[in-house]
């Protein structure tokens, strides 16, 4: 029997799967590790937290198998996290996560910069996620930091460089810096000078199926991984999902309840728009345009740690399932950190509105959960007026495992939602190593084989209409607290 592993490193986790070639999951490892957050909107992450995560999650993959008969290895993490390395390659700081938004201005001077061009270039618009204004930040904060940058990579990046010792990235993670011409598929030197790194400080760009050199005795050794197995290049961890889902074809799209919400339809065609984030598909000639709410899974893990009173998230659901939908009057806005689609607004801060004497802890949680459906809403009202006629998804990430939450967004969506047996990003990535190593003969046939749909979640025609007459509710409130949080000085 052969088997490959997929490794994932999330906001908060990272997991690693081991799959077999009959598509069943023969074992799952997972390992937490910090997200600290050391000034008010600011997230960062050690990148050798992500390192040792690996490390004892394959040892716990390689307790149920014998490692030689594992042939593939891929990883998938958040885009838009780089590690900056010395001339040493050692870590010169924690990596900026991309939530952390202390680079807005920087974000707003290169939106003001039309001469740029920067959204027909890079097919996306700036705002404080992604890289190019981090580094920008850096450079006139930290000075002394960014003199010692002598190379750049994603976080799963650097895990796999520490692994081969290849310094690569793929094409689809290479998008998230905002330092790539997407036209060309090659780094933009007038980008990467503006933060004043050069592109031949930029990682080679290859395809995520790209096997690489052979993993190091050390790591070997570290990891209990066989000298023989191969690693390839690997992809981010929204692809991954997408993928692991089963959209590969145009028409087909992905409701995705992770520490971001997104919408992704899956096209044949790039769809450059300030609101979307839009990044090629793993499979050749595809895309995925998405819509993303900046804190989805992430508020509710926020309310959970901060108001939560030791309950676990299927307690609190249960305590949320006992509050009629609406809240009774209640809302909740996720812009805890700032907000994505339909604003681009790092400046909108998260609000609990409409509570009175009658609502108790049950009713702020069911409105975090509704909050985030609201926000979901507007970005489904964007791809249609784009043209992408979505009528039903598959439902995916962390948050999905919640049969309320599943609910509200069928409602909220007015869609059904199909719930597969699994479609984390490790499934996705061990999938891909499946196809890159020769397990599976194509894309396809690697759905056909490990893609098992469970059940399908149909709206609540009754729902649907209440989330619909409360929605104008919702986008009032944001338009009335707006101009206040723009005023703010941080």
């Amino acid at each position: 029997m052969r088997y490959t592993i997929g490794c994932d490193f999330g906001g908060g986790a990272s997991k690693a799967t081991l799959l077999r070639e009959d598509g069943v999951i023969a074992a799952t490892a997972t390992c937490e590790y910090p997200t600290s957050y050391p000034k008010p909107g600011w997230a960062e992450q050690d990148p050798d937290d992500s390192l040792r995560a690996f490390v004892q999650n394959v040892r716990e993959l390689l307790s149920h198998v014998d490692p030689s008969d594992v042939v593939c290895v891929a990883l998938d993490g958040a885009t838009h996290t780089a590690v900056l390395l010395d001339e040493h390659d050692r870590v010169i700081r924690p990596a900026i996560y991309w939530t952390d938004r202390r680079s807005v201005r920087e974000a707003e001077e290169l939106k003001s910069r039309t001469d740029l061009d920067l959204r027909k270039r890079t097919y996306n618009a700036p705002s404080a996620l992604w890289t190019l204004p981090q580094l920008m930040w850096l450079k006139s904060h930290e000075p002394e930091n960014f003199a010692k940058i002598r190379r750049v990579l994603s976080m799963k990046d650097y895990v796999r460089y520490r692994l081969t010792g290849d310094y690569v990235t793929d094409e689809i993670e290479a998008m998230g810096f905002l330092l790539l011409d997407a036209r060309t598929n090659t780094w933009d030197a007038e980008l990467c000078a503006l933060c004043g790194l050069s592109p031949a400080m930029m990682p080679k760009i290859v395809p995520p199926t790209e096997v690489l050199s052979q993993i190091s005795s050390e790591m070997c050794t570290l990891t209990g991984l066989s000298p023989d197995t191969k690693v390839i290049a690997g992809s981010t961890d929204t692809v991954m999902e997408v993928y692991a889902s089963g959209a590969i074809a145009v028409g087909q799209a992905t409701v995705k309840l992770a520490t971001a919400g997104r919408i992704c339809p899956i096209t044949d065609r790039a769809y450059v728009d300030p609101l979307l984030v839009t990044y090629r598909h793993v499979v050749p000639g595809l895309w995925y345009p998405g819509t993303a709410t900046k804190s989805c899974a992430a508020s509710y893990r926020w309310f959970r740690d901060t108001f939560g009173q030791s309950l676990d998230y299927p307690a609190l659901d249960e305590l949320a399932a006992q509050v009629s939908a609406g809240c009774e009057g209640m809302f909740f806005h996720p812009y805890l950190q700032g907000e994505i689609t339909p604003y681009l607004d790092d400046s909108l801060r998260a609000s609990f509105t409409g509570v009175t004497s009658r609502h108790g802890y049950a009713h702020f949680t069911r409105a975090v959960l509704e909050g985030v459906g609201y926000s979901m809403k507007s970005s489904l009202s964007v791809l249609r007026g784009l043209g992408m006629d979505i009528r039903q998804a598959s439902v995916i990430g962390g948050g999905a495992k919640s049969a309320l939450w599943r609910q509200i967004l069928a409602d909220m969506l007015g869609i059904p939602l199909q719930k597969n047996v699994c479609d984390d990003s490790s499934f996705g990535s061990a999938m891909l190593a499946g196809v890159a190593s020769g397990v599976f003969h194509s894309f396809s046939e690697s759905v056909d084989v490990c893609v098992r749909p469970a059940f399908t979640v149909e709206p609540d025609a009754a729902n649907v209409k209440l989330y619909e007459d409360r929605f104008p509710d919702y986008l009032r409130i944001h338009d009335a607290l707006a101009p206040i949080y723009n005023s703010y000085v941080y």
